[in-house]
């Protein structure tokens, strides 16, 4: 049997495996316990079988043992994402449920509920990946649907929410190290210190490497992230962040005029204030203020014209402030409600033909309440209002019924209405090249006819969380009814440049999304633990000339942990083939299977870990565009604490 027929067998014979068992008598305690609390779908902490749709959980022991070496590697473990190495397309990323582009700006981004999108980049998830390092998250939240009724703009088709550690967990220092193939060099130092009221911690890393086979040069993000938690008084809780990110990455190609080789520098720096008060045991508010600045620095001299270089950089921030009340009314009704202000400001003399800044305005008002109408059923209604200077005013509902059929088992039933406003550069762009002071070309020249794209959702779920092996299995069946979707086309611009042609953007498109996607996780026997991930959707998006059509995605995760401090994983991941987005070139399929062996030790009497990874131990194969290749590479990394 192959190893995809295999894979494709696998959630039936687990399934199967875990009925057969003939289990003692349970209680609800059984199903209950260590239920994982989730903080981010509804703004309200709910159980996964209380949530308004599926989320997929990545938690500390699948992140240390997937060898992965950021976030956006590890999005290929949750259904329906397609996920890219590349730096070309700015930084790694990864796109649930609409082909993978320059800019996938689909979802909504958060590091403990801040929005991290990068608005310079027309609302890109990638930098926001790159926020914080591997070694200071505890979970990563990813909410598998539309979510704008939460929080707004860009939650089109669902978030990610990472939350990174307790300062509290993380006393004393770590330092880590890594080195190995195609120039891997990463490395961390982490401190922690404090006292019962307040407690701080303090992380620097980097990493870097040589890039996938057939980029113009290395890449290389480096971190620098405080935190600082406060316990007042009265019930009162203060959080301080602050932190930069800096990623350098080789882009362009020899023989590409318009993208010639050259180092892109992305600068991203922010403060993040919370601050919260549980006013009694059913009641709190929470209060937030941030600040985020981008820096984009990418140049080059135009070959045919080498006195005309050409910029692309620029400066982008965002300003924040959101109050949220939340409260529970009576035992069977629980809410929160709140407000928030956003400014995005946007600044590129290249982009948009003047130095004056471009600003966008969002105001939004949201609520969420969570009825238990009989103890077997529970209602969550919601919606959110939002009026912005760029895209007007929109609504966000959403309805879903989740009935608890069994104990452990739970089906949901819902509907949903999203939104996503055209970004700056949709909206304002205007590139224009000139030599000697005389216009020689333009490329994007934006009239400003474009709104906002909208998504509709219907959905089927079904949760099973079952004692025996720890065994659950989270299914959703969806239709996704994109309308004014927004595209890229060309139009008559007389004294433009040499074609007298620009590009316009327009709401060109309307398709659906079908398909169906489920997660099973377990342990299978002593000291194991099996994660696997499918996905099968029909998409009538276009690309190029092509239509998207039937996919899938799978991805599984074997954890063990063996005698002697040993500890083993086995990482598999596959996507089919598609098509590349606006072009009529294909995706071929994807597939990649990696390891991670470790040894836990003591150094000096301190925990230490030596870990040995090998990533993708078949051929090489093409990572988001065909000029480029991802090739097996293998590390070795030792991690020391104190």
């Amino acid at each position: 049997m192959t190893t995809k027929k295999l894979l494709q067998c696998m959630p039936v014979l687990v399934c199967l495996g875990a009925a057969a068992q003939t289990p003692e008598a349970v209680s609800e305690k059984d199903y209950l316990a260590d239920v994982p609390v989730v903080l981010s779908v509804s703004r309200l902490p709910q159980r996964l079988d209380e949530l308004p749709g599926a989320v997929t959980i990545i938690d500390r022991e699948m992140i240390r043992m997937s060898g992965a070496r950021d976030v956006a590697d590890l999005l290929r473990f949750v259904p329906g994402f397609r996920v890219s190495s590349s730096f070309e397309s700015n930084t790694p990323q990864g796109s649930y449920h609409l082909s993978l582009s320059d800019y996938a700006n689909h979802m909504q981004i958060l590091v403990d509920g801040r929005s991290v999108y990068s608005t310079y980049l027309r609302g890109s998830t990638g930098p926001g990946l790159q926020t914080v390092a591997l070694e200071d998250i505890e979970r990563i939240e990813v909410y598998r649907g539309s979510n704008s009724a939460s929080y707004g703009a860009r939650a089109f088709l669902g978030t990610i929410n990472i939350v990174t550690r307790d300062p509290a967990d993380t006393q004393g220092g770590v330092v880590q190290v890594a080195g190995g193939d195609n120039g891997i060099q990463d490395g961390l130092v982490r401190l922690g210190w404090g006292s019962e009221d307040a407690q701080f911690r303090l992380t620097a890393d980097g990493r870097s490497d040589s890039g996938l086979r057939g980029t113009s040069g290395g890449d290389r993000v480096q971190r620098f992230n405080l935190r600082a938690d406060v316990r007042a008084g009265g019930g009162d809780t203060a959080e301080f962040r602050a932190g930069q990110t800096l990623v350098d990455a080789g882009v362009g190609f020899s023989g590409q005029d318009g993208n010639a080789p050259r180092t892109r520098r992305i600068d991203t720096s922010y403060l993040q204030f919370d601050w919260r008060r549980s006013l009694n045991a059913d009641e709190d508010i929470a209060f937030q203020a941030s600040h985020t600045v981008e820096v984009l620095r990418d140049q080059f001299p135009y070959a045919p014209a080498p006195s005309l270089t050409i910029v692309f950089g620029g400066q982008a921030s965002n300003d924040n402030l959101s109050l949220q009340h939340t409260v529970r009314l009576s035992p069977t009704l629980r809410t929160v409600w709140g407000g928030e202000l956003r400014r995005e400001t946007i600044t590129s003399y290249p982009l948009y033909d003047t130095g004056a800044a471009f600003v966008t305005d969002f105001a939004r008002v949201f609520a969420n309440a969570e009825w238990r109408m009989h103890p077997s059923l529970l209602l969550n209604a919601g919606a959110l209002y939002e009026r912005s200077s760029i895209a007007g005013e929109q609504v966000a509902p959403r309805l879903m019924l989740n009935w608890r059929v069994a104990e452990g088992h739970t089906l949901r039933y819902g509907l949903t209405q999203a939104f996503r406003p055209p970004s700056t550069y949709e909206k304002y762009s205007n590139v224009r090249y000139y030599l000697s002071g005389v216009l020689a070309d333009s490329t994007d020249v934006a009239r400003g006819n474009v709104s906002s794209e909208k998504v509709q959702t219907r959905e089927l779920g079904y949760l099973a969380q079952l004692p025996v092996h720890d065994f659950s299995l989270d299914v959703r069946v969806f239709e996704e009814s994109v309308t004014d979707y927004i595209k890229s086309t060309s139009y008559s611009l007389p004294g433009s440049g040499n074609d007298n042609q620009a590009n316009d953007f327009v709401n060109g498109e309307n398709f659906k999304i079908r398909g169906y996607e489920y997660q099973i996780r377990m342990r299978p026997w002593q000291d194991a633990r099996l994660v696997y991930a499918q996905s099968i959707l029909d998409s009538t998006q276009s690309t190029g000339d092509n239509l998207v059509h039937t996919y899938g995605t799978q991805g599984l995760m074997l954890m063990q942990t063996l005698p002697a401090g040993y500890s083993a994983s086995v990482m598999y991941s596959e996507s089919d083939a598609s098509w590349f987005p606006a072009a009529d070139s294909a995706q071929p399929a994807v597939r990649r299977t990696d390891i991670r062996l470790a040894k836990a030790l003591r150094l000096g009497g301190r925990p230490a870990e030596l870990s040995f990874v090998v990533q993708n131990l078949g051929g090489p194969y093409q990572d988001f565009m065909p000029a480029l290749r991802f090739y097996q590479q293998a590390y070795v990394m030792f991690r020391v604490e104190n």
